[in-house]
């Protein structure tokens, strides 16, 4: 009967222990940059936003896709917006980068986040900045990141879209920044 009840309480014991590292590995998520928005908790994120743009962003002079049209987004850093249409309400010629940051309301180290464009960084001057260059940001797509040091991983000068869609969770979002044109395709 006592070893029932010690291989009992053993079990139980060693469950919890199991839940709380797995729970503790999915916070974390993992150190695979290719998967990070997969793992990242988005619930931070802004999906839609007021439209506000910032100071000294130009409207993109001849678009592939013009304000009003519709195309399927070929996205995946955020849940839902893969595969789905999406409708342009803005077009902006832009230099876009890919950071990693510390959040500076949790701390959390936010890895290749997708995207932040030029001017929505402190300061940068008019030429576009090579990744490995240190930055502020001054934007506000998740909390945490305005006023966040980070490294810029990825650049590249692009027409990025300011878009409406309908996730396929059914999430309505409006005006979601930003969308590059390589993640847009036509219907």
């Amino acid at each position: 009967m006592k070893k029932k009840l010690t291989l009992g309480f053993l079990t139980i014991a060693l469950s919890f222990t199991l839940a709380a590292c797995a729970e503790e590995k999915k916070e974390q998520g993992t150190d695979n940059t290719d998967n990070e928005h997969a793992t990242m908790d988005h619930s931070t994120m802004n999906h839609s936003s007021d439209g506000e743009l910032p100071e000294g962003l130009a409207e993109a002079t001849n678009p592939t896709f013009p304000v009003g049209t519709t195309a399927m987004m070929h996205a995946d850093h955020m849940d839902g917006m893969n595969g789905v249409k999406a409708t342009v309400v803005g077009a902006y010629d832009t230099t876009v980068y890919a950071v990693t940051y510390t959040s500076t309301t949790t701390g959390e180290l936010v890895k290749n986040h997708k995207w932040v464009i030029h001017e929505e960084l402190e300061n940068p001057g008019a030429a576009s900045l090579e990744p490995g260059t240190e930055v502020t940001l001054r934007a506000d797509h998740m909390e945490g990141m305005d006023g966040a040091t980070a490294v810029i991983d990825s650049a590249e000068k692009t027409t990025v879209y300011m878009v409406d869609y309908t996730s396929s969770k059914g999430e309505k979002v409006t005006n979601h920044k930003w969308v590059t044109e390589s993640e847009l395709a036509a219907e």
